[in-house]
């Protein structure tokens, strides 16, 4: 089984992916991983995707797509794939179905998760990281036992300078710009499937799997 999982930041596309993963035993392949990956190692990849990332842009279509053709043909991705923030326009979706078409491969279902922009500010803007392990808390949503200290290795919690407010308002407008051609794309090829994010992520995985089972 071969999934997209398509949604603005904040939607939950990450937790639905990682859940997903596991039920169905499939390769979950996060770009935002692989690139935060590139940043912490301070690659020469990481720093030109940093750049982008701080100013709350899209990573170019190039840098991108170099990362993922050896990890959709591996190994790991024999049984099937969760691809978890690839494509994000229509150039992209493109580029990835030549990728797979050329390696006999050809995607399932897409998912569409719609997140409303106040539930997306409010998570995203509550959200801090490990500055260690890379753990993920929230101050509402999942607070960690002391205030600003990781409850998994103590280390201090940060704000990511891409989930402000104002870069996370920008990050949308950018996403949704550059999605609507992609949004067709998959549409036509009738692929397209959308699902109400604003939910708890249980809700939200169980109209997922009940799609993607009866496929």
């Amino acid at each position: 089984m071969k999934i997209v999982l398509l949604g603005p930041p904040g939607a939950g596309k990450g937790t639905q992916a990682k859940d997903l993963s596991k039920r169905l035993a499939l390769s979950h392949i996060s770009t935002g991983d692989i690139l935060r990956e590139e940043v912490k190692n301070n690659t020469a990849l990481g720093r030109e995707a940093k750049a982008y990332m701080d100013k709350g842009e899209l990573v170019p279509d190039k840098l991108v797509i170099s990362m993922l053709q050896s990890r959709l043909t591996s190994k790991s991705a024999n049984n099937g794939f969760i691809l978890d923030g690839f494509p994000r326009n229509l150039p992209q979706a493109k580029a990835l179905d030549e990728m797979l078409k050329a390696a006999g491969i050809d995607i399932d279902n897409v998912f569409y998760l719609e997140a409303s922009e106040p539930v997306i500010v409010q998570r995203l803007s509550g959200r801090r990281v490990c500055t260690k392990c890379g753990a993920i808390f929230h101050v509402q949503n999942m607070p960690p036992k002391t205030e600003n200290i990781c409850d998994k290795c103590g280390a201090k919690l940060y704000q990511r300078s891409d989930d402000h407010e104002e870069t996370i308002k920008n990050r949308l407008h950018v996403y949704l710009k550059e999605t609507a051609a992609l949004i067709d794309y998959y549409k036509k090829q009738d692929k397209l499937h959308y699902v109400d994010a604003d939910r708890e992520a249980d809700f939200v995985i169980k109209d997922i799997l009940k799609i993607a089972k009866g496929s």
